[in-house]
């Protein structure tokens, strides 16, 4: 098989018994993969944009930015369990290789998730495709974001940040916007 046509696999959920809010990816980039770490590019955003929303340090290490966002309630996933993509563009995923996660029973253990954000399209894609009933799921609601990918340059940092200010807004509001 050729390396470029190998699956590739997602991570375990971040996750506590405080989540009210899942943010979903589509499946983690190569560097992402290489470091094992959620959103490792150093051009990806998505933590940059944590630390501005909960005022966190810029120097935390990775395992200490899991601990804060997750005091502030916040998972993290991904749509795809597993899936061919060679390279880490959305774009490239083989749609019929995609194994998707158990995202229904992850709810269905952590029942105070009322929001699950979607960290850019492809990711809002996959979720319709494989879970397209818990789109209209009562008391459950999806909100899709620009991606925090460094391949989404056409939008500003400025611009992202204020997208994802509804990630706070919801947290604090419980999920009633």
């Amino acid at each position: 098989m050729n390396i470029e046509q190998a699956p590739v696999t997602s991570f375990n959920p971040v996750i506590s018994t405080k989540a009210q809010l899942l943010i979903l990816g589509s499946i983690p980039g190569v560097k992402s993969l290489h470091d094992q770490q959620y959103y490792a590019h150093p051009r990806n955003v998505f933590w940059k944009i944590m630390g501005e929303l909960w005022e966190l340090p810029n120097n935390l290490s990775y395992q200490a930015r899991l601990s804060l966002i997750q005091a502030h309630g916040i998972a993290l996933w991904d749509i795809a369990h597993q899936c061919i993509r060679p390279g880490s563009l959305d774009s490239k995923i083989d749609q019929k290789s995609v194994i998707p996660n158990v995202i229904p029973a992850l709810l269905s253990a952590h029942p105070h998730i009322h929001t699950i954000c979607f960290n850019g399209k492809a990711s809002a894609k996959l979720f319709k495709q494989h879970f397209p009933d818990l789109l209209t799921a009562p008391n459950l609601s999806c909100i899709n974001l620009p991606s925090t990918s460094p391949a989404h340059a056409s939008m500003t940092f400025a611009d992202k940040l204020k997208a994802w200010h509804i990630v706070k807004e919801s947290i604090e509001n419980k999920g009633r916007l």
